[in-house]
Parts: structure tokens; sequence; C-alpha cells
């Protein structure tokens, strides 16, 4: 299925719930995704969940795969299809241990990551883990610049006010130079910002067109400022709503590389291939 008319790469976010999805299930996505010459599939992060009134965090006796290890089975059954975390917590991740498994899953992949990273927002998540939400997203900044070190460099190192990685050696390196694509996710200030010291690309959530207009001319000038360009950004939008043909348009005219359509997490059926049929026909109809 070719979607050159609609002038914007198509992406798929899977939610990747357990028991909603089965690992089985997330094999049937990736091979009906690459068929449909999707671009992208993207899974998220969450490593514990907390009962909750608000919806939102409600996952009740269920919870999300971990995105590298699921990434790195799909491989086994897919040879074009990007694979992307969308996103993973760095706030939350040890980057040593990231930095190794995203190189790992770039030399298995050969060379098909990208890596969607954001700062988390769960109070609990943060206070599971023995860390402050205030502290999110310095301890994102501190990961991202561990990560460029531990892929780019020879003889890689950092150093803070609290954190000294003593000169070391990390291989294999990324199959991707410099590394693989870092995807910013966010759309608040701080996001914008890091987009512009770190990103390769951005993947903002959950914004309408207009909106996402609006916060993409924000990023233009924190880039030019940086003497950095829009057209050397990778943008990715998943509006994390049904969409259709004009919503894809819209966003592809304010700016957008990739349009992410959001596989539902409450499925309608038991066929995954035909619920995304259904989504890829919604997107090229309307």
């Amino acid at each position: 299925m070719s979607h050159d008319h609609l002038n914007v790469s198509l992406g798929l976010f899977i939610p990747s719930v357990w028991p909603h999805f089965t690992v089985e299930d997330l094999v049937a996505l990736a091979i009906a995704a690459e068929e449909a010459e999707v671009e992208t599939i993207w899974l998220p992060e969450h490593v514990v969940t907390f009962d909750s009134n608000d919806r939102v965090l409600s996952y009740g006796s269920a919870g999300t795969f971990d995105p590298i290890v699921v990434l790195a089975h799909l491989v086994a059954y897919t040879k074009r299809l990007r694979l992307g975390t969308g996103v993973a917590l760095i706030s939350q991740r040890q980057p040593l241990f990231f930095a190794k498994e995203i190189a790992t899953l770039d030399h298995v992949s050969g060379g098909r990551v990208d890596v969607g990273v954001g700062v988390g927002w769960i109070r609990e998540e943060f206070q599971a883990l023995g860390r402050a939400r205030e502290d999110r997203g310095r301890l994102a900044d501190r990961s991202l610049g561990i990560l460029l070190s531990l892929w780019c460099d020879h003889v890689s190192e950092y150093h803070d006010n609290e954190y000294d990685l003593s000169p070391c050696r990390s291989y294999p390196k990324p199959v991707q130079s410099p590394h693989p694509p870092i995807y910013v996710g966010g759309s608040s200030d701080a996001a914008l910002r890091r987009v512009t010291r770190s990103g390769q690309g951005w993947i903002p959530f959950g914004l309408d067109v207009t909106t996402f207009s609006q916060r993409r001319g924000v990023l233009g000038r924190l880039l030019g400022a940086e003497n950095r360009r829009l057209e050397d950004l990778t943008t990715v939008v998943c509006p994390h709503r049904p969409i259709d043909r004009r919503d894809v348009g819209g966003y592809a005219d304010a700016g957008a590389d990739q349009v992410v359509l959001s596989f539902p997490r409450e499925r309608q059926s038991g066929d995954v291939r035909r619920e995304l049929d259904s989504l890829l026909q919604a997107a090229s109809r309307g």
C-alpha cells in the first residue's frame, strides 16, 4: 500500500499493553505494518503501574511490554520497518545499560533503530525507582550526554556536579553513524529546548494541527538561535486520536515528516491486520 499521495510517511504507535496485546499480536502487527509500507513502529514504556481514579493511569492487571526486548524480537520478522522507542523514559533508565541495549539493537536490526526519548511524568513511577519527578529534566539531560559519549567517543566519559563517568570504552558502537537518531518527545518549552540541544528529531504527542503548528514555530525560533534549521530536523507527530486524510494532510502542511497512527488499546476484534487496514484506510479518506 503506497502512501505517496499523502506527501508524508506514516508511522504506527502500538500500545503494547498486555493482556490486550500478546507477543503474537505484536509480531502480526509488525509484519502487517511492513507489508503496508508503514515507515516506523513506536512502542511506549512504563515499568510499573499504580491504582488510580485517573483513567490514563489505570491499567489494572495489565502493563506494557519492555520496548527494547519486543523490538529485538520483531527484528526477526521484518526487514525494512524502522523500530522506535516511543518513548523510552531516559530520566528513569540507567544510561550505560540503555546505551548498550540500543547499540546492540542497532546491530541486530541492521541499523533500523529510532530512539524516541522522554522525561516521564508519573510521580509514583519515579518514587518507585528511587528518583524524584522534579529531577526528571536534569536526569534526562545527563543521560543524553552520557549516551552520546558512549555511542560516539573512542574513549567515553562524562562529568557534572553530581556524577562522574571515568574514561571508559563502550563497544560495539551503533551501526548508524554517528548514532541512531534521537527523537525528543514532548511539546513543553523545556522539551523544545531539549530538541534544540540534543535532537535529530521531534516527536510530540496529542497535539491538534493548530497547536502542532504553533509549537513547531517556537521550535524553529529556538533552533535558529543555535544556528540550526527546522528542515534539518525530522518531525514525527502522534495525535493519539482517530484521524483521517484531512488530518494527515493538515499535519503534513504544518511541517510533519511522519504522522503516527495510534492502534487502539481497546481492541475492536481479534484480527490485528483488519484493524490496521481500517486505520490506514481512514488515513487515506476524508
